[in-house]
């Protein structure tokens, strides 16, 4: 028989505390004291996960409770009736494991955000039908052209020669293997730019054309570019990964409709990955190597973005400097979606410029 250990047992029936003394007897716990003498079978005790601070509790599965103040005392009992902390306990009272468990579930968010999220959007990319991204392409179109555009002004007879000579480039793709598309013309409100929708609605500006002075080989690397991001259903596939999140919030608050009504603002507002844009400049190679057009031409227009930046930051910076103006960015931030929407980087434009070196 163990040392007694001094405990309120609360029997189940009345709120009254019964003091005791809680003795080991082999293979149960005598309780005696108070009016009580009861022996209770170590197979009937409950032990709850042992804390840092507070009293120890065991529940007695016939009903009531014993709860001892006497922390070291208790849990010097539990062990001799074979009571011991789980891993979890352990890890629990741990600073080291706490650090550890902090610092792996950041590891698994950051792999869930690289990859994951990723892979699983593409594997609900599959199982999406087509007329999905159209719907999808139409709404977000409607509330592009509400914010950031107007009708094209260029004529007809300078639209109708670029469209030719992008549905030339495409057709000399091997069959089947060019994406339905359609390319539409704009006035923008933010500058040169073109840019893909899900569906396959390509957009491109006047203010591009005029930048490129209306050079087609130019305009068709950038259109393979678009059609590229078309081809590989990037706009879905990124809206997917961008709404994970709001997917699960409105699971949780039972709410579709404020993110079914985002659904064209989130598109805008998001930018394609790394690896989507590396995948649409190879697509923009493809095309205009099938159409006997130079990848250098894509350098040009990254070139000419470029300059086309300095100059208007510089005339900006300028202005600033007598009267206050609006944030230069809204227009572009709100469309991340477009090919111009940041500088293209070294990599992007080396990339295109060994694709023209090759034969």
């Amino acid at each position: 028989m163990s040392a007694g250990v001094s405990a309120e047992y609360f029997d189940g029936r009345s709120a009254a505390a019964h003091v005791v003394i809680v003795t080991r007897e082999n293979d149960a716990l005598r309780l005696a004291g108070g009016g009580v003498n009861r022996l209770v079978p170590l197979r009937d005790l409950q032990w709850p996960e042992r804390t840092r601070h507070g009293p120890r509790i065991a529940y007695l599965k016939s009903g009531g409770s014993l709860q001892c103040a006497d922390s070291a005392a208790w849990d010097a009992l539990a062990r001799e009736c074979g009571r011991h902390d789980s891993a979890v306990v352990r890890a629990q009272r741990s600073w080291s494991w706490v650090i550890g468990a902090v610092v792996a579930m950041v590891v698994i968010v950051w792999a869930l955000f690289e990859w994951g999220v990723p892979w699983a959007a593409r594997a609900a990319l599959a199982v999406v039908p087509p007329s999905v991204d159209q719907s999808i392409g139409e709404a977000a179109l409607n509330q592009i052209d509400e914010r950031l555009m107007q009708p094209s002004v260029l004529p007809r007879a300078q639209r109708e020669p670029i469209a030719a000579a992008f549905a030339k480039a495409v057709a000399a793709l091997p069959r089947g293997g060019e994406p339905a598309y359609t390319l539409v013309f704009r006035k923008s409100k933010v500058g040169p730019n073109a840019f893909a929708l899900p569906g396959g609605t390509m957009v491109l500006t006047d203010e591009l054309v005029t930048l490129v002075k209306g050079d087609t080989d130019v305009i068709v690397g950038v259109l393979a570019h678009e059609l590229g991001h078309v081809r590989h259903r990037h706009g879905m596939r990124m809206l997917v990964q961008a709404s994970a999140i709001g997917v699960l919030a409105s699971v949780i608050v039972g709410d579709f409709n404020s993110l079914l009504a985002a659904v064209p603002v989130m598109l805008g507002q998001a930018s394609y990955s790394r690896a989507a844009e590396r995948e649409a400049d190879a697509e923009s190679v493809r095309v205009m190597r099938a159409a006997g057009i130079s990848p250098a031409a894509m350098v040009r227009f990254f070139e000419a973005v470029t300059a086309y930046r300095e100059t208007r930051d510089a005339g900006q910076a300028g202005d600033a400097a007598s009267a206050p103006k609006a944030p230069r960015a809204s227009g572009d931030s709100w469309l991340g979606i477009a090919i111009a929407s940041h500088p293209a980087d070294a990599e992007r434009v080396q990339f295109f410029k060994d694709a023209a070196a090759r034969p």
